[in-house]
């Protein structure tokens, strides 16, 4: 079978100002946009010399001296990517031109008003605006959304994402700190990728977890989402996982009444360096045969082609290429009023139980 899962890139490239210069520009927005083409004409960043760096590292044209001096100096149809953390979002937002397009990092807010504030300026403003919600388009995704959309597994009852491996925390200095670590910078990631597969649920169950012996707000997660009698959607991650590479796990599991398809996500195992995806799928055959899972070369991972899926599907719904921009911000907010129904949820604890007195 032939899988249709590579990115369409816009017909033309939009010029691209970087507003922030963090680990995460480094490692998945420059690759990706080099990998792809895409016209990166400058960035600006609170330290300037971060800008510079990058700037000579990825021969980008112009760094800017502030926001403001990026606005005034863009070339025309620019797309702007914010990269800054949350609480910086709304000034910048402000700070940009009526009408333009913006990519902005996950998550959008740190709390749900802060979400909604946000959604607020970016219509005020006519801009068109996404946050960048990139597992959506992972190679490895968009293959399964293929496989589902074709009916190739039938009727979607269940879907998994497990995640059990050791992450380096101290690589994300300005994340690790914040009250909110484990649902709202990583776990936000599933949660927009199965409201992007089944629609928003119904209600969620949450609980997240500390560690011990580590100074995080937490770092293990089990989600269960509402969607009615049949359809079973689950996450459970846990960082805390460092006893070797032996029986880490990370991957999506989909179920069909005619099929499964098991990604096995190689980012976050031994991460930065990762290790190689699996994509597999499995049909089950009309003679009631036993079914086989065949495996399929996918080219490209999450970091960095999901980027480009996501800027790239930014500037083609701005050229009038496409009619629905993906992740776009007034999609993305209700993936926010999860985040905050399933810390509502953890905060609400369990239903007690009545245990039987012993006499």
């Amino acid at each position: 079978m032939s899988i249709d899962y590579k990115t369409i890139l816009p017909q033309t490239s939009l010029p691209i100002i970087i507003i922030g210069a963090g680990g995460i520009v480094k490692d998945a927005h420059l690759p990706a946009y080099r990998k792809a083409g895409f016209n990166i004409h400058g960035i600006v960043n609170r330290t300037k010399a971060k800008a510079e760096a990058l700037a000579q590292e990825f021969a980008i044209p112009y760094v800017y001296d502030s926001v403001a001096d990026a606005v005034a100096q863009a070339p025309e149809n620019a797309v702007y990517d914010i990269t800054i953390m949350p609480n910086k979002f709304i000034e910048t937002l402000e700070a940009l031109p009526d009408g333009a397009a913006v990519l902005i990092q996950k998550p959008m807010g740190d709390y749900y008003p802060e979400s909604e504030a946000i959604l607020e300026v970016c219509q005020r403003k006519g801009l068109v605006a996404a946050i960048n919600c990139q597992l959506r388009q992972a190679p490895f995704v968009n293959a399964a959304r293929w496989l589902i959309e074709q009916g190739h597994i039938g009727d979607l009852y269940d879907m998994e994402v497990r995640v059990n491996v050791h992450t380096p925390w101290q690589l994300f200095p300005h994340v690790m700190v914040h009250p909110r670590l484990e649902i709202l910078y990583h776990s936000v990631h599933y949660i927009d990728l199965i409201r992007s597969f089944l629609g928003n649920p119904q209600s969620v169950y949450a609980k997240t977890l500390k560690h011990p012996a580590k100074d995080l707000s937490s770092s293990r997660t089990t989600l269960l989402f509402d969607y009615g009698d049949t359809l079973h959607a689950v996450v459970n991650t846990n960082h805390d996982h460092d006893f070797g590479p032996g029986h880490q796990e990370s991957y999506i599991k989909w179920e069909g009444t005619k099929g499964a398809i098991k990604a096995t996500m190689g980012l976050l195992m031994d991460y930065p360096h990762g290790v190689p995806d699996v994509f597999e799928y499995c049909i089950k055959p009309e003679d009631g045969s036993t079914p086989e899972w065949v495996k399929f070369p996918i080219e490209g991972t999450w970091f960095p082609d999901a980027f480009i899926g996501s800027m790239g599907s930014l500037m083609r719904y701005k050229l009038g290429e496409i009619a629905v921009l993906p992740a776009a911000v007034e999609d993305v907010i209700d993936t926010m009023a999860v985040v905050e129904a399933a810390y509502k949820s953890n905060e609400a604890g369990g239903q007690a139980i009545d245990y039987r007195e012993q006499g």
